[in-house]
């Protein structure tokens, strides 16, 4: 179980932090700790004595100037309300108003709601005056079934949807877009769907991986991802760039250099992992491989790390590139050569799609390709054919 500790007060990951914070404030409130006319503690405040990001402490201020207890003055801060204001705005909003929620629906949400996309989702629709909740399908198709079947009950006006699997829950996600609301998907598509979506250029960043190693003389490129091929729109749109970029150069595809599915060794306890990526990393080799390209940047830098341990040299030997441009990649013992994401921009563009329907009734059927941008590091170098020319003109 996960707990920050903040001061003598214990947050748990049972609730969501926003609102552990929410009620923490709360209830300082009520007991007079913060007075009438006072000064609340700032977004940054909150968020550093919480060991919490800076959206999650500006939503739990959103969530309590909604009910009534705190006003915000822009440039200025939070103020307490005087009671009589407080209970006045209750009777006000007895009668009830248009719901102005909008829900992402996240496969994992981390300790300080660090999630990349949700940066620009958060800007833009706090920007338009609604309000976002945060909820956690924890990677399970059954869960996020349930999150699509009752929040639309709840008063949610909108979904941002991260789906698990776009093979999952597509009838449901099918119904609420044909019967009007207002959905759509972030990070991956359901191609069969004819729905907004705000994703990467996933078969862009495909080709420019496999084009930059064929540019670097590898013909023996290896495609790796640790789920099915077919398991994720991201995954068989970076695949079917990969075959584009063999095919514009004349390189058979071969299908022993395709290794997919690997998820239960590749995502199993540490020492497995090590064992199964070192005999990946043999088979490789013993398949006459000088380059991989790999689903994501974790790949990469497993298989990076089974060679240190294996003795063999990157990228003499073997070059290795990865997908998505994190900490890990840049931080790694050989820096990973990568395909950059622009998450926030992803983001926005999913909440504006949500919110131009819910103000305008536009059905949204775009798919926001969002570019991708080429990171070159220190895992990629010349391929054999490039090598042998480079040592010919040396003699």
């Amino acid at each position: 179980m996960l707990r920050l500790r903040c001061g003598c007060v214990l947050l748990s990951d049972y609730k969501p932090l926003y609102s552990q914070i929410l009620g923490i404030l709360r209830e300082r409130i009520s007991q007079g700790e913060y007075v009438i006319g006072q000064q609340l503690p700032t977004e940054v405040e909150l968020a550093e004595q919480f060991g919490v990001s800076r959206i999650t402490s500006k939503r739990a201020l959103i969530e309590l100037e909604r009910e009534g207890l705190i006003y915000r003055r822009r440039g200025s801060g939070s103020f307490v309300k005087k009671q009589e204001e407080v209970t006045a705005e209750k009777e006000m909003q007895a009668v009830p108003a248009p719901s102005r929620i909008v829900s992402m629906i996240l496969p994992f949400v981390s300790a300080n709601n660090s999630f990349e996309h949700m940066q620009g989702v958060a800007e833009y629709v706090e920007s338009k005056g609604y309000y976002l909740s945060i909820h956690n399908s924890e990677w399970n198709s059954a869960r996020e079934r349930e999150l699509l079947q009752s929040l639309p009950k709840r008063g949610t006006s909108g979904i941002i949807l991260y789906p698990v699997s776009t093979q999952h829950n597509m009838d449901i996600v099918h119904a609420l877009h044909q019967n009007g609301y207002p959905i759509v998907t972030v990070d991956q598509y359901y191609s069969l769907l004819a729905m907004g979506s705000a994703v990467s250029d996933n078969f862009e960043g495909g080709y420019t991986a496999a084009s930059k190693l064929i540019e670097l003389g590898h013909a023996r490129i290896a495609f790796l991802s640790t789920i099915g091929i077919q398991y994720r729109s991201t995954v068989h749109d970076r695949y079917f760039g990969y075959c584009k970029a063999l095919s514009d150069n004349g390189i058979t595809l071969d299908t022993e250099l395709i290794f997919s599915d690997m998820h239960k060794e590749a995502e199993g306890p540490t020492d497995v992992r090590r064992a199964f990526y070192r005999q990946l990393i043999e088979r490789l080799l013993a398949l006459q491989v000088t380059a991989i390209q790999a689903e994501h940047d974790m790949v990469a830098y497993d298989c990076i790390k089974a060679c240190m341990e294996l003795g063999v040299n990157v990228p003499e030997e073997l070059s290795v590139v990865g997908f998505d441009n994190n900490d890990m990649s840049r931080q790694a013992d050989i820096p990973i050569s990568t395909v950059e994401q622009n998450y926030v921009e992803i983001g926005r563009r999913s909440a504006m799609m949500i919110v131009d329907q819910l103000e305008h009734g536009t059905i949204q059927r775009e798919r926001a390709d969002i570019p991708v941008k080429w990171i070159e590091r220190q895992s990629i170098g010349p391929g054999p054919e490039l090598g042998l020319e480079s040592q010919e003109l040396q003699e």
